[in-house]
């Protein structure tokens, strides 16, 4: 075990990230591992957060195939035309916002993923298994959508 020298410090940015499509998962593991690099923080912990209701951060393979089946799934368990209380403005009474369009199954697709997740820094690098990637979850896009990065740890010395 290794004794921590009393120079923790943080790191926080944000990412913005312009999606295409209705669902899609955008590749965000060159941007976060730029983040560790720069951060100067040696050994710590790095949270990454979507700030949306209805986006997901995910870790998994990038392979287009397997990113197509996790479309499919996710249209088998919330479908795009299900019928969703929420889309239902004669019901529905809060959170409302004049012309918004109905993102029910998008809700309901975020419930079953993580808004975040949290990785580990060590030797100043983000600690990722051989197929592993970081991708932010577009669950009701096309939109413009903001994810924090928070890097805790401690740096040199």
């Amino acid at each position: 075990m290794e004794t921590l020298a009393p120079s923790a410090t943080y790191r926080h940015a944000r990412i913005r990230i312009v999606t295409q499509q209705p669902t899609e998962f955008i590749d965000l593991t060159r941007q976060v591992e730029a983040l560790a690099a720069q951060a100067g923080i040696q050994a710590g912990v790095m949270s990454i957060q979507s700030l949306h209701t209805t986006t997901a951060i995910v870790i998994n393979e990038h392979e287009p195939l397997l990113l197509d089946d996790f479309k499919a799934l996710l249209e088998q368990l919330a479908p795009t035309h299900g019928p969703y209380g929420h889309d239902d403005v004669e019901l529905r009474a809060v959170n409302r916002l004049p012309g918004e369009r109905p993102n029910g199954h998008a809700h309901c697709r975020a419930l079953l993923l993580s808004p975040s997740a949290c990785l580990n820094v060590v030797g100043g690098r983000l600690q990722l298994g051989r197929w592993q990637r970081i991708f932010l979850a577009e669950l009701d896009g096309p939109r413009t959508r903001e994810v924090s990065v928070l890097l805790l740890g401690v740096g040199e010395g």
